[in-house]
């Protein structure tokens, strides 16, 4: 559970904060004339990234056991790709994602409402989309038949949008590098257990080899059904008896990503240090 409230209050606070940029900078240059077409846009993209997870989750149903294994370790591998790329991303332009989304709106403004929606439909709905693709892969991968996975990103977002209101009003600040960085760490492991469960599903499918060749078998010292058990598969979806192909593709997954994320950052000859606190536009 920690693990899926972890992807909700991660990926959900970057929504949050984007929206609060656009709305607090139109409300501090006087155009709130273009509210409404930034709430249309934000609506839209709330409303794809539900659609789209509400056809993942009931279009597979009708698949065979093979093809829902298949389709279920493909997009796995393509929710921890996307991920990995916007945790990367996340913790490059942090500093700079207040200018960036300024400039943006700025030549949207000029263009007319109808640039205004796209804005606001592109700046939320591609963090919709890789939220409900990871957020469904994850909840397949804890595998418990319980609504506890479904809870835990629904607590997530829920925790994302009060933080997100509080930096409207200049209620709290945070530093966002580090926050980014160690949400960011902790999002690519979850995204490791992920990935090694969407290798199972291929395995299953039939896609790759190794199913019955296990690289240890510790289900009498930490039974999946205990609560320690279920701790472990909430927040790491750890396995008792995981496949060798699977334990191979993890540690080559998460050891080098967590090296190069931790990695120092080359500093940048183009843009000067920004300030590392969240901070919103102040409401004129």
């Amino acid at each position: 559970m920690f693990g899926n409230y972890l992807i909700g209050l991660r990926e959900g606070l970057e929504a949050s904060l984007v929206v609060c940029i656009l709305i607090a900078y139109l409300v501090k240059t006087e155009r709130r004339d273009a509210l409404k077409p930034i709430w249309i846009g934000i609506g839209v993209a709330c409303g794809l990234a539900l659609g789209f997870g509400c056809a993942l989750t009931f279009g597979s149903q009708e698949l065979t056991f093979k093809a829902q294994e298949a389709l279920g370790g493909s997009l796995s591998i393509v929710a921890v790709a996307l991920v990995t790329w916007m945790v990367f991303w996340m913790r490059r332009t942090a500093r700079h994602l207040r200018a960036e989304l300024h400039g943006k709106l700025d030549a949207a403004l000029q263009m007319g409402t109808a640039a205004l929606v796209a804005t606001a439909f592109l700046a939320v709905g591609r963090e919709g989309l890789e939220t409900a693709l990871f957020v469904w892969a994850s909840v397949r991968a804890s595998n418990d038949g319980t609504p506890g996975p479904l809870i835990g990103v629904l607590l997530g977002l829920l925790t994302a949008i009060a933080l997100g209101w509080l930096f409207y009003k200049g209620t709290v600040r945070i530093n966002l590098a580090k926050f980014f960085t160690w949400t960011g760490a902790m999002l690519v492991v979850v995204a490791a257990g992920v990935l090694a469960y969407g290798v199972h599903d291929l395995q299953e499918a039939e896609f790759i080899g190794g199913l019955q060749n296990k690289a240890f078998d510790i289900s009498a010292t930490i039974p999946p059904d205990s609560w320690y058990g279920t701790l472990l598969k909430g927040v790491f979806n750890f396995q008792p008896d995981p496949t060798v192909v699977q334990v191979v593709v993890w540690l080559l997954y998460l050891v080098p990503t967590l090296v190069f994320f931790f990695a120092p950052a080359r500093p940048s000859s183009r843009r000067a240090a920004a300030p590392e606190e969240a901070t919103v536009p102040e409401q004129g």
